[in-house]
């Protein structure tokens, strides 16, 4: 079986714990509270590489949540050593995303990853 590195956009929290739509809605990855909620409790959102449909599921730094097929590492404000960094210009040519964590990517490496639904994407009618 072969190891693969996940790259992960840093999310920065103010305080542990977090409630797990909240990060949704502050990450601008949905439009709101109610859509956060409905994303989580449909099994869109996995918590360091489960199904979580907990809305209100205590998120703290260290945790990596994936969405939409993409990684999102949590980590407390201003405690963002340890992470690496990727200038804007590289992540925009596709090589990789924004940020890493080190431990997040080696903990997701002994995981296999399973494609448990498809993304899903909202639209407002209005």
């Amino acid at each position: 079986m072969s190891e693969q590195e996940i790259y992960a956009t840093l999310v920065e929290i103010k305080e542990e714990p977090t409630a797990l739509y909240k990060i949704l809605k502050f990450a601008n990855l949905v439009s709101g509270g109610g859509e956060a909620k409905l994303a989580i409790t449909e099994g869109y959102v996995f918590l360091n590489g489960q199904v979580e449909t907990q809305k209100r599921k205590k998120i703290y730094a260290g945790d990596l949540i994936s969405f939409n097929e993409q990684h999102y590492q949590v980590a407390l404000k201003g405690q963002t050593e340890g992470y690496e960094v990727v200038d804007h210009e590289t992540a925009a040519h596709g090589d990789r995303p924004a940020a890493k964590n080190n431990r997040a990517a080696q903990a997701e490496k002994s995981k296999p990853v399973k494609k448990m639904r498809k993304p899903i994407s909202f639209s407002l009618k209005g």
